[in-house]
């Protein structure tokens, strides 16, 4: 299991919230065989302003010409390395209900380093099955060593969870069950929650604002600044 290592440079939530996206663009222009892009044609994808591009990725240092854009390889790797890729990150996931099953099983739900390394439940007929090549431990056995603990039980169950992970010295928490969980200083928690998700969306869609703006990031909601088409 690796500790992910200190960054030199402490970049905004916004910003982080952002890169992802920037690379998933990048990657994109690599899989069309295209090698350059520019900060409008990037904010014109994303639903940002050129500026607001140009300012976020001046965060992970030099990394384009005035005037003649970014390497769209470049930029996906500085991406990467910003947020941890070229780390590796051993991930445990608990509740293989529904939703946990389909997660593990998803092509997308690992990021570049990240290995599944145990999944637990507590279901007597789910335990000692295999899903996605790892065979179903009970959630009363000694949870394995990890970076990442993914919860994907009811809600009541959420709290005794996150407890057992912390207490496995597991500190970074992916939260779908439906409940705030409270957690020691020195762990983080993200919450992941699809109905939330969806009263956001339908209010938007109610009162014209928001997502509405169209591009990516607005679609994800964490755009931060009003659409702009930069000459």
């Amino acid at each position: 299991m690796a500790t992910p290592r200190l960054r030199t440079r402490k970049l905004s939530e916004p910003t982080i919230a952002r890169l992802p996206v920037y690379q998933r663009i990048a990657e994109g222009w690599l899989a069309r065989g295209l090698s350059r892009i520019d900060s409008k044609q990037i904010g014109e994808l994303a639903g940002v302003t050129a500026t607001t591009v140009r300012r976020d990725l001046a965060g992970l240092g030099s990394l384009g010409t005035r005037g003649a854009g970014y390497s769209v390889s470049i930029l996906s790797e500085r991406i990467g390395e910003a947020l941890g890729h070229d780390l590796r990150y051993d991930v445990v996931v608990v509740g293989m209900g529904n939703l946990g099953r389909a997660l593990v099983n998803s092509a997308n739900f690992l990021i570049r380093g990240a290995q599944l390394v145990a999944l637990y439940d507590s279901d007597p007929s789910v335990v000692g099955t295999e899903i996605a090549g790892h065979v179903v431990k009970s959630i009363d056995e000694p949870i394995v060593p990890a970076t990442v603990g993914v919860i994907c039980v009811p809600a009541d169950a959420a709290q005794a969870v996150s407890d057992r992970l912390v207490a496995a010295d597991i500190h970074a928490l992916l939260n779908f069950a439906p409940q705030v969980v409270s957690v020691p200083l020195g762990t983080a928690v993200h919450y992941v929650d699809f109905s939330i998700e969806l009263q956001i969306l339908m209010y938007h869609l109610n009162n014209g604002t928001g997502p509405l703006g169209g591009g990516v990031l607005h679609s994800l909601g964490i755009a931060a600044v009003n659409p702009a088409r930069v000459p």
